[in-house]
């Protein structure tokens, strides 16, 4: 059982919260009970189970895990009440190719708006989420923990937002922004057959170059005296609507 925090293996783990760290691994930690077996129950890779000594948990047959003290899992734990479980998971480069339906995020920058979106992409049957720059990393422990596992059931990739939205166009997908100058009521507009739904930045909203792409500009109506929809609201209305 390790029980030291100055071990080796306790570093590199503690390391892992750190996106810069996590990138040049290839690796990040899921934890809690539900998120390990989502990864589990999926086709991930699975470095290394981490147990807290004293967890009721039965070990996968041939999986490799880590036995700890409740103050070396305290210290690589992200959240206030750790479960005792956790899982050291390979990272996955999916790549980016038309799809039917696709959410695409310009710089959103809140994890659990980040998480929000990907749990509903997943939920609405979308084929996959684009995080294009200056959007908070996949890997981010509040991240994963927002998409309570979606994270293992939908592609997510990373890039240039300008470059997949030119490659959709060019495969015939109907690119829709959400916006407020210009635009029109989403439920004005059918649903086609195939989009690249795009959502911006939480203050700035979608960068101008990308909004110039769009087929659609739409906006969902405020009938109340609410300001604005949190992006991971807005995000999900559109979602349903283009599911048709």
């Amino acid at each position: 059982m390790l029980t030291s925090l100055q071990n080796a293996k306790v570093k590199e783990w503690k390391k892992l919260h750190k996106r810069k760290y996590r990138n040049q691994m290839g690796m990040f930690i899921v934890e809690g009970f539900h998120l390990v077996e989502e990864v589990l129950n999926s086709d991930w890779e699975i470095i290394e189970l981490i147990i807290r000594d004293g967890t009721d948990f039965t070990i996968p047959e041939g999986l490799p895990s880590v036995l700890v003290s409740d103050t070396v899992f305290r210290a690589i734990a992200e959240t206030e009440t750790p479960q005792g479980i956790a899982a050291v998971v390979k990272q996955k480069d999916h790549t980016y190719n038309p799809a039917r339906l696709t959410l695409m995020l310009d710089a959103v920058q809140d994890p659990g708006n980040v998480g929000t979106l990907i749990r509903t992409a997943d939920a609405a049957g979308f084929d996959q989420v684009v995080l294009g720059t200056g959007t908070v990393d996949a890997y981010n422990d509040k991240v994963i923990r927002a998409t309570q596992g979606s994270i293992f059931h939908i592609p997510v990739s990373t890039g240039d937002l300008n470059e997949f939205v030119q490659q959709s166009i060019e495969a015939g997908i109907e690119i829709w922004a959400s916006a407020l100058q210009d635009a029109v009521p989403f439920q004005q507009l059918e649903s086609p057959s195939n989009a690249a739904l795009i959502v911006g930045n939480e203050g700035q909203g979608i960068k101008e170059k990308l909004l110039e792409k769009a087929d659609k500009r739409v906006y969902i109506p405020i009938y109340g005296q609410a300001e604005s929809l949190n992006v991971g609201i807005a995000g999900a209305v559109l979602m349903y609507h283009l599911r048709g």
